[in-house]
């Protein structure tokens, strides 16, 4: 028989001053700080009145076996603890999204036609996010007992865009940089992105502490990859020209590191739109980057130590349309040499 926690959704972490503090955390509620020493009476009687009285102790106490209770311990876990900050923050997103909907229904109820249902209507992007998130809580749900199989295995997903991310071309490329000047947040911002080819997660935290040498280093939060890149000669010119007070290369309009990934991609978006430009991403500079390396030859190897990939999958559909670039311009070129255009037409008669 598992035994029940004396106080149901009650997690331990630390303030802002490094101090341990207990707060109750309740799905659909406001975190509240329970004050007194962990323990004691003052403690125990501060938490029944936090969760107004003892019938409702016994009923949070009771909710093991749904998805509230899941998603209140997972924050909690080993498993998210490993996960990057960015991967957290949009765990937790997807995690909300899906108790709103779902909290109140059991966990071992969940079967494979009822995921199916949910990610039915869904883009194929958002149904990977939930399958993901609902795999993990799964996982979890198997470790406490909860269930014994993880009813997402073996779902198909609808398949992905085939371009993914759109590539900014040369000409965005050109439009955005005559409309954002080098000296501007805008332009930095932008050189940084497009010369290193790396996530957002990773731009916002760069600043001169890394650059050693010439070279920019890099430890890619989702990865853990460690990057040594040597900076662009245009890039390092507009690190020069654009000044700066801060630790990070890159600051929003209030002057501070953005404070996270999300907020730094919205803001690139912003930056292009002033530049008349559409459907332009941050993302899809990383992939402009890798084609302009593919374009000028690089092998597989040669763009992965710059761009961090630890496939070559992804690296090998650029250095493809590169190559395939190339030779039609060196077809084209042959056949210009050794036909005429004249020999193709009739020629008009003289009188």
């Amino acid at each position: 028989m598992i035994a029940k926690p004396a106080y149901p959704y009650l997690c331990r972490d630390s303030d802002r001053h490094g101090r341990v503090r207990y707060r109750l955390r309740v799905p659909g509620r406001k975190a509240v700080t329970i004050k007194g020493q962990f323990g004691s009476a003052e403690f125990a009687a501060n938490y029944r009145a936090t969760v107004e009285d003892e019938e409702s102790v016994k009923r949070f106490a009771g909710e093991h076996g749904i998805f509230n209770r899941l998603a209140s311990e997972y924050p909690n876990s080993a498993a998210f603890a490993r996960l990057a900050p960015e991967t957290q923050r949009t765990r937790r997103y997807w995690t909300k999204w899906f108790i709103e909907r779902y909290g109140t229904l059991p966990v071992a109820g969940l079967e494979r036609r009822h995921v199916e249902r949910i990610i039915t209507d869904e883009k194929p992007g958002k149904a990977r996010l939930i399958i993901s998130m609902l795999r993990a809580l799964m996982a979890l749900a198997i470790k406490n007992g909860d269930r014994k199989d993880d009813p997402t295995l073996g779902i198909k997903f609808a398949k992905l865009g085939s371009d993914g991310w759109h590539d900014w071309t040369d000409d965005e490329i050109a439009q955005f940089e005559a409309n954002h000047p080098i000296g501007s947040k805008a332009r930095l911002a932008f050189a940084l992105a497009l010369c290193t080819s790396q996530r957002a997660a990773d731009l916002i935290r760069m600043g001169r502490q890394h650059v050693r040498d010439s070279r920019i280093e890099v430890v890619q939060q989702k990865t853990k990859t460690r990057l040594s890149i040597p900076l662009h000669p245009d890039l390092l010119a507009i690190i020069e020209a654009t000044p700066s007070d801060h630790l990070t290369f890159i600051v929003s309009d209030h002057g501070k590191p953005f404070a996270s990934a999300r907020n730094f991609s919205q803001r690139m978006r912003a930056w292009a739109r002033e530049a008349g430009l559409r459907g332009c991403p941050l993302h899809g500079l990383r992939k402009a980057c890798c084609r302009r390396l593919a374009e000028a030859g690089c092998t597989s190897p040669q763009i992965m130590a710059i761009s961090g990939h630890k496939s070559m999958r992804e690296v090998e559909r650029y250095i493809k349309a590169a190559n395939q670039k190339k030779l039609a311009d060196q077809a084209i070129a042959r056949t210009s040499t050794t036909h005429t255009h004249a020999s193709h037409y009739p020629q008009e008669k003289k009188a």
